[in-house]
């Protein structure tokens, strides 16, 4: 014990773990050396960008992509027991006595030459329906909103696995060295109707190396905080000093062999392009009048939908490969008589404005849209129908996404649920009550979703993979197919 004394907490540890990190060291080498099956496209893919317009929440299907003239027809009646069939359902309304079936907020109408039916609260993605598939049999086992999201942008409820895009980054790499792979905006309704929150695990990169992660633009104050340089430090004393640390970031992984000091190392280089390239790819004022016009006027307020989605075109022109957008607001349990129809508006009008965008630019066809929420609503009430203040609960039995460029099929849809709008049903009109682990050819689980748009984007699911913990990992889990209905 004498003869260590003098040795401090941090050398012991450091030391003793020589030995073990000299094995370590190896085994990483070895692995590196040997080709990854992972890296690059399998195929020729029909996608090169993604931009992923989350809508956090849940955007009630049965109001407005789905139409179901039955729930105007029957309304106030109780929702049949050979419906539900014992359906698990959240706390907010398993204690309910009825589950009075609730008609649509507002009409539906068709729209485009395809004729594509849409909530009259939508004539923004009206006016672009020949562009748009709508997919109504989407499932998912997930009740709640942070397990259900992250389901649908990792693949596991709990979180600690790589995000969707930091998937994308690591398949495909960026197109840009000044920009990430990787960016995400968040926005929330101005009334701050719900409580939910935007999770950093939800661009996370779990056990991916850290700068796959998505760089979050914030859009109040710095959009990315310490991009500035401080008072008196100017690029060339930055740059000598950005050189330094990446001298001494390598002396220390020639010690230890950690893949993150690389990482961190080629986070700072990044970060120091990005002091220029993004204040230019965020100078909205140089877009033409008539192009922010087309957004909205809300596209003039710093964090709001309307100007991120601007900002997501800017983003996927100049090479970022996956922009993800999240907008809370959609979690309406006693509000959608009032908040329905101000999401509507909110969001409407810019969705479909980038798509326009994107297509009179042509970057729409090989720029994969997607646009919805985690889940969709019950078709019955919850709460009071006659009171100032209900709503509709979670529900993931049957819900609605849309789906543009990228090489889906245009002014199509997929799939359907049964006329409540509560279970998905086979091309038959029978209902079904499919699962991850027992899918059926004509609905769309959200692993499902998964291998189609890295289909799109020219991966086979099943080897865009990951070793970790002795086993290899990949975004759909061990399920998932390739819904080849989906795509042109």
């Amino acid at each position: 014990m004498p003869a260590l004394s003098g040795l401090c907490r941090r050398a012991f540890l450091s030391g003793s773990a020589m030995g073990l990190g000299a094995i370590a060291l190896r085994h990483l080498l070895a692995r590196d050396a040997t080709p990854s099956p992972s890296r690059g496209p399998h195929f020729v893919p029909r996608a090169k960008r993604v931009v992923w317009l989350m809508q956090n929440g849940g955007p009630s299907h049965v109001d407005l992509f789905d139409h179901k003239p039955r729930l105007s027809r029957d309304a106030g009646q109780d929702l049949p027991e050979s419906v539900r069939r014992g359906q698990r359902l959240t706390t907010m309304t398993a204690g309910q006595q009825r589950f009075p079936l609730l008609p649509a907020h507002r009409p539906f109408a068709r729209f485009g030459d395809c004729g594509h039916e849409l909530s009259t609260l939508l004539p923004q993605l009206g006016g672009v329906a020949d562009r748009l598939l709508i997919v109504r049999s989407m499932h998912t086992e997930a009740i709640n909103h942070a397990p259900a999201v992250t389901l649908l942008l990792s693949g596991a409820q709990q979180p600690g696995r790589p995000s969707f895009g930091a998937w994308v980054s690591y398949g495909l790499g960026s197109s840009n060295e000044d920009l990430p792979a990787f960016v995400v905006l968040t926005s929330r309704d101005r009334e701050n109707s719900c409580g939910q929150l935007l999770y950093d695990h939800y661009w996370g990169s779990g056990f991916l190396p850290s700068q796959l992660q998505g760089t979050k633009l914030h859009g109040q104050g710095d959009p990315v905080p310490y991009l500035s340089d401080p008072p008196g430090v100017d690029r060339a004393t930055r740059a000598a000093s950005l050189r330094d640390l990446a001298a001494l970031n390598g002396l220390r992984h020639a010690v230890v062999g950690d893949p993150e000091i690389d990482a961190r190392t080629a986070q700072y280089e990044l970060a120091f392009r990005m002091q220029a390239s993004v204040p230019e790819a965020l100078a909205l004022d140089q877009e033409p009048e008539h192009v922010r016009r087309m957004y909205g006027d809300d596209v003039t307020r710093r964090g709001s939908f309307a100007q991120n989605c601007l900002i997501a075109r800017r983003l996927l022109e100049r090479g970022v490969r996956f922009v993800q957008l999240m907008h809370a607001g959609w979690d309406q349990h006693q509000n959608i008589p009032t908040q329905l129809a101000i999401q509507c508006r909110d969001t409407d009008q810019p969705s479909a404005a980038l798509v326009r965008d994107l297509a009179q630019r042509g970057l729409l066809d090989d720029t994969l849209v997607i646009w919805g929420g985690e889940f969709g609503r019950t078709p019955f009430c919850q709460g009071d129908p006659k009171a100032k203040t209900y709503g509709r609960d979670h529900h993931g039995n049957a819900f609605s996404i849309l789906l543009a460029g990228g090489g889906v099929k245009a002014g199509s849809s997929f799939g359907a649920s049964d006329e409540l709008g509560y279970d998905v049903v086979d091309r038959y009109g029978a209902p079904i009550r499919p699962t991850k682990f027992a899918p059926h050819a004509d609905a769309v689980h959200v692993h499902d979703l998964q291998a189609t748009v890295l289909h799109l984007l020219g991966f086979d699911h099943e080897k865009l993979t990951h070793r970790f913990q002795g086993r290899d990992f990949r975004l759909t889990d061990v399920h998932g197919r390739v819904v080849h209905e989906l795509i042109a």
